[in-house]
């Protein structure tokens, strides 16, 4: 039996659009080349105008000395130093708030979520009355409020020589809270140090290794290992026992009042404490509706049949009802994780030196570079915010169901 050989059809030009098979590629490569034709004309308009008005887009600006103090910063700078010197403690200190700030209120979040779905009424109830009172304030009150009570409502340094019962270091007596800002112990690294970090980081790797160890097991045989009290005892046993095996090799140095101030330890302004504290309490009271609105897309029968089963309220929840609600939490979450880092722009409010009040604050108003500041500044946050995405986007995939 021979086979017919259907005739091929030749391209043609009207193809593009009048054949389904390419018309959809058609429309999106016009609409990709007016998109970028707009954008190329608004940039080159805004560069002529520039131009015409005597600024050039420049950011040489960056390698000029900055000329102002920043009043706390992770990295060694003076007022000697350039402002692209200024603008990276800027972001580091932006960095440092939205890390801490997001831990924060991730286990605060979780923990009034939870609570607020418990059958006891006067904890559920003040749980309520967190979330709508933290969550229905600006958040600009909240972090002058908090502010203005570190400030008034905390004795000076000089109270601590008195007697004043108010005026005394906390934690065995290694951490002074004053007007000022708290000063906490700061480590001494001597010889033998780097061998106990090493130890620290392999315990943190061994605990890694146990729990997907311990998750596997479980899915296999359904066995449940003590995973909490076993990777606590991975984190501390092998430190502490290397810690005296090689001689003490870290220390600390405690804050001492010298004068009218604290000397040595670490000092942490009341506008960082202010700023972290606030976000992390007025973000958490969303985490928490979010908790909470996670839990109750499960089903109730879930919780009777594993009731039925023997299993205490606490396990029924970490085993079977929070692995099933991190599908519904997780992608709500990465929106308030990205604006805890953008409100951190608030800390102006405070006097905290963070991106905005460097480069897109001080730099820019000596500088005179809005354009180029404003464009870099937007482009630091773009980049954070898409970090961000990917990385809790990459945790959440994880969590959801696999097809076979």
């Amino acid at each position: 039996m021979s086979s017919v050989k259907l005739p091929v059809e030749k391209f043609r030009l009207g193809m593009l659009l009048g054949d389904t098979r390419y018309r959809s590629t058609t429309v999106q490569v016009i609409a990709f080349i007016i998109f970028v034709s707009v954008v190329f004309w608004l940039v080159d308009n805004t560069v002529k105008n520039l131009a015409l008005l005597g600024k050039d887009v420049d950011f040489s600006y960056l390698w000029m000395r900055a000329g102002y103090d920043i009043n706390q910063r992770l990295i060694p700078y003076t007022n000697d130093s350039t402002h692209g010197r200024a603008a990276l403690v800027g972001i580091l200190n932006t960095l440092l708030v939205a890390f801490i700030g997001c831990i924060i209120a991730t286990i605060i979040g979780v923990f009034v979520g939870i609570l607020r779905l418990s059958k006891n009424w006067i904890v559920a109830k003040l749980m309520s009355v967190y979330i709508e009172g933290f969550r229905n304030i600006p958040i600009l009150l909240w972090i002058v409020m908090i502010f203005a009570l570190l400030t008034e409502f905390t004795p000076a340094p000089r109270a601590f020589k008195g007697a004043d019962p108010e005026a005394s270091m906390i934690f065995f007596q290694s951490t002074a809270v004053t007007n000022r800002g708290a000063y906490f112990p700061s480590p001494v690294w001597g010889d033998g140090s780097v061998y106990l970090i090493l130890i620290f980081i392999l315990s943190l790797a061994a605990i890694f290794l146990f729990r997907r160890y311990a998750k596997n097991l479980q899915e296999e045989t359904g066995k449940n290992l003590p995973k909490f009290w076993i990777s606590l005892a991975i984190f501390f046993i092998p430190s502490i026992l290397f810690y005296f095996i090689l001689g003490g090799p870290v220390s600390l140095e405690y804050p001492y009042l010298k004068g009218f101030n604290f000397k040595d330890g670490i000092y942490v302004r009341n506008s960082f404490i202010a700023l972290t504290l606030a976000l992390s309490l007025y973000t958490s009271a969303f985490i928490g509706e979010i908790v909470r609105s996670g839990i109750l897309a499960i089903s109730k029968g879930q919780t009777e049949a594993a009731s039925s089963l023997g299993l205490r309220p606490s396990r029924i929840m970490n085993l079977i009802i929070l692995p099933q609600a991190l599908r519904v939490i997780v992608p709500p979450m990465i929106s308030n994780y990205l604006n805890l880092t953008k409100n951190s722009s608030l800390a102006i409010a405070v006097g905290y030196m963070d991106v905005r009040g460097t480069l897109g604050g001080i730099t820019l108003n000596q500088t005179g570079r809005e354009l180029e500041s404003m464009l870099l500044l937007m482009g630091f946050y773009l980049c954070v915010s898409l970090c961000v995405s990917a990385i809790i986007n990459y945790f959440n995939r994880s969590f959801q169901i696999k097809g076979l």
